[in-house]
This record gives structure tokens, C-alpha cells and sequence, in this order.
């Protein structure tokens, strides 16, 4: 897993919802799980783990088609309600009946929508540069800006195109996705890109990440069938690097009303999407300063 991967850090497996998912685990306490993003693996919370391990129980899980955890073949195997009810299985497996969650990307996609569909299960919900499931349907409709920035979406849609695609330069596709939307160039070193290199080469990995947007497209609801009733009772904070290339600003704007329980946004100036990776420090502190229910 590369020398950041520390020696105290344990690797294992259980059986969660039908698969066999792999995880990283550390610490003692409370349970929190990190959900990390495309196109990564348990890798992605390096830098918090240790830290977060001082106070908790930390299991940082490979995604279901992601790194060692297994990778069911069909598109429908990738639905949000799947992988919603991964982390529910996983948290019940662990021996436990809720967890404080944290995810990045996609794996902040699941945590919302966890938080909104297996309400019971969540503690504390930390999100980092995702939007909130509400607001992403509408912004692919109407939001012209956001369009043109998620125009890999549509393209992870045809079939096959995708997959041949990386196949043909895979180091430039990881060096692309990583440092090219980086504002701090320095933030993957060799060693980290060869990393996702090598989970994203794993048979079957490149399509199961790409599966996760073609299940969610099909899955998306239609204009105005969609039931916004349910808020997220559990306390919310949301983290966002703001120069983000991927997601506007914007989808941030004006969340409250999709919140029972308390809710705080704290943005992070001159950072990308790859926010606890290229400020480590900053996201560490929130954090902690979150989970642990002291005031900022």
C-alpha cells in the first residue's frame, strides 16, 4: 500500500450486503467510517486516519468495485440505494448500530444519502465537495456552467468508450485527474499516483468506477418527481475546496432548508476538489473539531 500506509493500520475483510469488502482500520472509540470518491480507494484518507484514530475507531472501507473490496459485474449493482445499504450493512457487521460518517466525491454522495435514506445509522455527517442529492438533478437540467463542468458524466454513459479510453494512456488519465485539477501541484507525490494507478489497473476497477455514474444517471428522477420531503436530521457540516473544477460553488448556495438538525459550510479557499488531500491540516482540524462536538 506504499510507506504512508502505516504499519499500525489494520487491513481486513467482512461481509457486508452480499460482498466481500476490504478495509482499513485504526483507533479505539466511537465508530467513524470514511466513504472515499472517483477514482480512488481507502488510500484517499492517509492524512486523517492517524489523526482521527486518536479519538475513534476509524474504518476507511475500498468502495464495492473499488481497490480489494469485491466488484459485482451488472450497472444495477452500482444503484445509490446499493451502496447506501453497503454502509449500513458494513456499520452493523463492525458491531455497531450508527457511526459518524465522512465522505469525499462519491463516497459523499453515499454519506448523503445515507444520512437522508438509513437516517439511524448516522451519528455525525461530514461531507467534502459534494453536493447534496437534491441539488445536483436540477443543476444538470438548468445550470448551464455546472453542465459543461460535468460533461464526463454523459461521456462515462456510452458504453464500452469509457473503459477503452483509459486503456490506452492510464498513467496520463491518473496524472490528469489528480494533478491536473490540483491548485497545489505538489499534492500527489509519484508514489500516491502509482497507488491509484495500480487499484484503478486491478481487473474490473476502471468499469465498476464508471458504473457508479452510469447506475446514478439512470437512476436520476424526473422533472419534478422528486420528493425533497425528507431533511437530514443528523448535525452536518460540509467542507469545499472552492476552486473545484468538477463542481461550482453554486451547489452550494441556499442548503439550509434541507436540514433538520444543524448544519455549517466551511469553505477553503485556493483548493481543489481533492480538498483533504491538498489541505490535510485544515481538513484534520475540522474534523476533529466536528466529530468531537467542539466549537470551531
Amino acid at each position: 500500500m506504499g510507506s504512508i500506509m502505516h504499519t499500525s493500520w489494520k487491513h481486513e475483510f467482512i461481509h457486508a450486503n452480499g460482498i466481500r469488502i476490504h478495509y482499513v482500520t485504526a483507533g479505539k472509540g466511537p465508530l467513524v467510517i470514511l466513504l472515499h470518491g472517483f477514482p480512488e480507494f481507502c488510500y484517499a484518507w492517509r492524512h486523517q486516519i492517524p489523526v482521527l484514530a486518536e479519538h475513534f475507531q476509524v474504518v476507511a472501507p475500498d468502495l464495492r468495485g473499488y481497490g480489494e473490496t469485491e466488484r459485482p459485474l451488472n450497472v444495477s449493482d452500482y444503484r445509490p440505494s446499493v451502496l447506501v445499504e453497503d454502509v449500513s450493512a458494513l456499520i452493523k457487521a463492525l458491531g455497531h448500530e450508527k457511526a459518524h460518517i465522512v465522505g469525499h466525491d462519491w463516497g459523499g454522495g453515499i454519506a448523503w444519502r445515507t444520512a437522508l435514506d438509513q437516517p439511524q445509522v448516522v451519528d455525525r455527517l461530514a461531507v467534502l465537495n459534494c453536493p447534496h442529492p437534491y441539488v445536483i438533478p436540477r443543476a444538470l437540467r438548468t445550470n448551464f456552467r455546472q453542465i459543461r463542468k460535468s460533461w464526463y458524466i454523459f461521456f462515462f454513459q456510452i458504453p464500452y468508450l469509457p473503459e477503452f479510453i483509459f486503456n490506452l494512456n492510464r498513467k496520463r488519465f491518473i496524472e490528469n485527474v489528480f494533478r491536473g485539477m490540483t491548485a497545489r501541484k505538489e499534492t500527489f507525490s509519484d508514489e500516491d499516483l502509482e497507488q491509484y494507478l495500480q487499484a484503478l489497473e486491478k481487473p474490473g476497477a476502471y468499469k465498476a468506477a464508471i458504473d457508479y455514474y452510469r447506475a446514478a444517471f439512470r437512476s436520476l428522477p424526473k422533472k419534478n418527481e422528486t420528493d425533497q420531503s425528507k431533511k437530514i436530521m443528523a448535525p452536518t457540516l460540509l467542507i469545499w475546496g472552492e476552486d473545484d473544477a468538477a463542481l461550482g460553488k453554486e451547489l452550494t448556495y441556499d442548503m439550509e432548508r434541507l436540514f433538520e438538525g444543524p448544519f455549517r459550510i466551511q469553505y477553503v479557499p485556493n483548493c481543489s476538489h481533492w480538498v483533504n488531500e491538498e489541505q490535510p491540516e485544515l481538513v484534520n482540524r475540522l474534523l476533529l473539531q466536528f466529530l468531537l462536538d467542539k466549537q470551531a
